[in-house]
């Protein structure tokens, strides 16, 4: 009998380990795929069928891919927005999750419902109305157009506020007797102990700002306000005559800051998903 569940356990952890190796695999060639290319020449990026690894290795098509658009201004513009963004977004999360966890009012679960609720509407209805209201501003092509309209984040209040209530109370009773009010409380006591949902949180936030394609298109038209996202989608259009190996070698430009931050993090943030979601 005993015999028998082993060898049940067995199979059980190779056809998981088969699972995650069959994924894994899928997931992962067309990043290799983009990589070999990248590095190809033209000719053999032509060639059926394909050829996984050149025979000569081209980095010169990082060059030009470089010099085929200005990606200097637009790294820049992806770090002013994605660290305004990140930045803005904590705060304004951490705030409304303390709001909803520590501070009692008459109708709290219905606002943080409503609250909710609003991640259930998609992001393109706002569209028009948020580009009026830019317009009428004069935020057209400047950094706060790219960032304000998207500063507020549901998600990221929704996990904080799970996590600050895994915190005791008797730690938020202490900090009153101490003469600490709701601000000094949440920077002193409720963040400092929820650094691993905080480092999740800046994680997320800075993989969505940073891939985001759609407002930044939409509320810039300027060649020097474009982000990397949009900046790609430009040397693909017809404004440039570049081969598959440089547009891929491009797309190794925007990928390269996401996939070292996901790696270096990765831990934390399947920890931290965790940990925010452990009370109710």
């Amino acid at each position: 009998m005993k015999h028998r569940i082993n060898i049940r356990a067995l199979a059980s952890k190779l056809f998981t380990h088969f699972v995650l190796i069959i994924a894994t695999l899928v997931i992962g060639l067309p990043f290799v795929w983009m990589l070999s290319t990248s590095i190809k020449g033209p000719t053999e990026v032509a060639m059926f069928p394909p050829v996984w690894w050149p025979k000569v290795v081209r980095f010169d098509n990082f060059v030009t891919a470089w010099n085929t658009a200005p990606f200097g201004r637009f790294y820049v513009n992806s770090i002013v927005t994605a660290a305004a963004g990140v930045i803005l977004g904590v705060v304004t999360a951490a705030f409304a999750a303390y709001a909803f966890a520590r501070i009692r009012y008459k109708h709290r679960n219905f606002f943080f419902l409503v609250m909710l609720a609003a991640m259930m509407i998609p992001g393109q209805v706002a569209l028009i109305p948020n580009y009026v209201i830019l317009a009428k501003l004069n935020w057209i092509n400047t950094y706060q157009g790219i960032v304000v309209p998207h500063v507020a984040n549901v998600f990221g209040a929704f996990l904080l506020r799970q996590y600050f209530l895994t915190i005791p109370d008797d730690l938020y009773d202490a900090a009153q007797i101490d003469g600490l009010g709701h601000t000094r409380t949440l920077f002193h006591v409720a963040l400092p102990l929820s650094r691993p949902v905080l480092g999740t949180l800046l994680l997320y936030l800075f993989i969505q700002k940073w891939n985001a394609y759609l407002w930044p298109l939409i509320v810039t038209n300027k060649q020097n306000m474009r982000t990397l996202p949009v900046g790609l989608a430009m040397i693909r259009s017809a404004e440039y005559s570049i081969g598959p190996e440089h547009l891929m070698a491009a797309s190794i430009f925007v990928l390269m800051p996401v996939l070292i931050a996901y790696f270096l993090a990765q831990k934390q943030l399947i920890e931290g998903i965790a940990a925010g979601a452990v009370k109710g």
